[in-house]
């Protein structure tokens, strides 16, 4: 099996963040989204991953740093790893074919941005399965129209009309990708092009016309991580089921602690000083942190930043902060927002 992970976008909702961190490397829960995303998937499939091809945008941007992270992450789930580059944001199948050489047998393609909770077995009369959430408004996404046997036989984008309560989350399965390449080099060939994009849905419909069974795999938990809001929210969900699961070691042993309280679910990361601090519940803080006489919840912060004398609730601060709350001086650069 092979992971195929589309992530060149610079995630322009989530600045100031992203604005030096690409999105898809932003810790949630005290790990990277596409970290998660990746050994989340792994854990669904329950089988051996052999490639895990990731499709990274300018290299200035997704620099070395960022290839030895994904290596590093292909390395630990026993898989080889291929790096590509998308020079144009030209749309999802476009980043897709930018991976063709590693297009052949069966691949999970998903793009970096959402994080899941599922359990569930493949399909296997299924050419392709969509994985897809039960939501509320319907009408605000791209949903799955199904028939009496259960197949997807259309992608709406949209849809005014009920057509299905399934949304389509951005993850998919092909038991041979190549047939997904053939009609995406159609699509690219042909110049089809929608909002100024090649998208995979067009890829996705040239396999229905060729009569290919595409079916649903239904996730319990969709988390996006598309703007500060949501990714907070995604923090703390993510936190409350790593707390239940009991897998991780959510607060490291070098924790430095004194006359502080950690209210649970958290994560703290290696060598955290508190002091005179009350955190949690739902905050995580990366490594080498240090946060004195401070009341923090609801937050997400990154590695070596210091913060003093702050109440902070959902807050998401990034690398190499120094925050105090008594502040009288202070330099903040473009995209910054502070708010009460």
């Amino acid at each position: 099996m092979k992971i195929i992970v589309p992530m060149a976008g610079r995630g322009s909702r989530l600045r100031p963040h992203s604005l030096t961190v690409p999105k898809p490397l932003i810790p949630v829960a005290g790990q990277p989204i596409v970290h998660r995303l990746v050994k989340d998937i792994a854990k669904v499939l329950n089988q051996p991953i052999t490639e895990i091809a990731f499709v990274l945008g300018d290299p200035a941007w997704f620099g070395e740093d960022v290839v030895v992270s994904l290596k590093a992450l292909a390395t630990g789930l026993g898989a080889k790893a291929s790096i590509y580059r998308q020079d144009q944001p030209l749309g999802t199948g476009h980043a897709i074919m930018c991976a063709k050489d590693s297009l052949s047998g069966p691949a999970v393609i998903a793009y970096a941005d959402t994080l899941i909770r599922a359990d569930f077995n493949l399909d296997p009369d299924a050419d392709a399965v969509i994985w897809a959430k039960q939501v509320e408004q319907p009408e605000a996404y791209g949903v799955v129209k199904l028939n009496d046997q259960k197949e997807i036989i259309e992608l709406v984008e949209k849809p005014e009309q009920f057509v299905s309560d399934l949304a389509v989350i951005g993850i998919y399965y092909f038991k041979e990708v190549s047939q997904l390449k053939d009609q995406l080099q159609i699509v690219l060939d042909n110049n089809i092009i929608h909002g100024g994009e090649y998208q995979i849905n067009d890829g996705i419909k040239g396999m229905m016309a060729e009569g290919k069974v595409f079916k649903t795999g239904v996730v319990s938990e969709w988390m996006d991580c598309g703007n500060k809001a949501i990714t907070l929210e995604t923090n703390q969900r993510m936190l409350g089921f790593l707390k239940a699961d009991g897998e991780e070691q959510l607060i490291a042993s070098t924790v430095n602690n004194t006359n502080s309280t950690i209210i649970e679910p958290c994560y703290i990361g290696e060598n955290v000083v508190l002091k005179n601090t009350t955190i949690g519940p739902f905050v995580s803080v990366g490594n080498n942190c240090v946060i004195e006489d401070s009341t923090v919840k609801n937050s997400l912060i990154q590695n070596h930043t210091t913060i003093k004398n702050a109440n902070l609730d959902e807050a998401m601060i990034g690398n190499h902060v120094k925050f105090d709350g008594k502040f009288t001086k202070i330099s903040i650069g473009d995209y910054s927002v502070l708010e009460s």
